[in-house]
């Protein structure tokens, strides 16, 4: 647990972990000591074999406003690019990685959404991009990422104008998965996570991480193929097609 009240939250429920912001009163927004909180959560998700989903929620009206910029002006606090390369870890994190996207979403908090796998959104969903209006300029991974999500046209919009867009805009462009109504948010996103949870390990995260890794032209046919081999080789391709055939669900166990 944090020692800071408001800091993030980690819970762990089976194969569900899930990272909850809770400082609402400040748009989520995330200190220097909340940053180094979430590498510590995403380390201990990535080394627990158990957790197939890691899921991002806020408390209150916001998701997630990014990094507290006022901390830069204390000479102790990590550049922005700290912030940059904790969100590379999300993106790169063992578990499939959904995003609750229960209000703003400004700033860095765009590409905490951005680094996961699956994006849900509210009518009252909406984000910007500052940076520019601001006097900052943003780090690599997160321009990568703008671009491979929403490709190089809505990256320049939403960078170098910091235009403001609502739900159905973000929808339109892939920066939203998909919206439910509020009080579906939850409900949705415990149905996505318990289907994601109950695919086969072994093929679930491989293709997770090599779709990512593809996305930025890292095509590593190697390790891919060994992970088809594996698959191919494991118990829970025997499962699958027993259970396909006995039209069940399949009881995975990673091996």
């Amino acid at each position: 647990m944090p020692k800071n009240e408001t800091g993030p939250e980690l819970t762990v429920d089976g194969a569900i972990a899930t990272i909850r912001f809770r400082n609402p009163d400040y748009a989520n927004r995330l200190s220097p000591n909340d940053l180094l909180t979430l590498r510590d959560y995403i380390s201990v998700v990535n080394q627990s074999k158990e957790v197939l989903v890691l899921r991002f929620v806020g408390e209150g009206k916001y998701f997630c406003s990014g990094y507290d910029i006022s901390s830069l002006a204390a000479t102790s606090a990590p550049s922005s690019l700290f912030f940059g390369k904790i969100i590379d870890l999300i993106e790169s994190a063992r578990p499939v990685t959904i995003a609750a996207i229960n209000g703003g979403a400004y700033g860095g908090g765009t590409d905490i959404c951005l680094a996961c796998d699956f994006r849900i959104g509210v009518p009252a969903a909406n984000m910007f991009m500052p940076a520019a209006k601001l006097g900052l300029h943003f780090y690599p991974g997160g321009m990568a990422r703008y671009i491979s999500r929403l490709g190089l046209n809505q990256a320049k919009r939403l960078f170098l104008t910091a235009e403001k867009i609502e739900a159905e805009e973000m929808l339109r462009i892939g920066f939203l998965t998909e919206i439910v109504e509020d009080d579906q948010l939850a409900a949705r996103l415990d149905e996505l996570s318990q289907l994601l949870a109950g695919m086969a390990p072994i093929s679930l995260l491989g293709i997770k991480k090599h779709l990512n890794l593809i996305a930025k032209a890292q095509v590593e046919a190697q390790d891919i193929e060994e992970g088809v081999r594996l698959s191919e080789s494991s118990s829970d391709i025997l499962e699958g097609a027993l259970a396909w055939k006995e039209k069940r669900l399949p009881q995975f166990k990673g091996i």
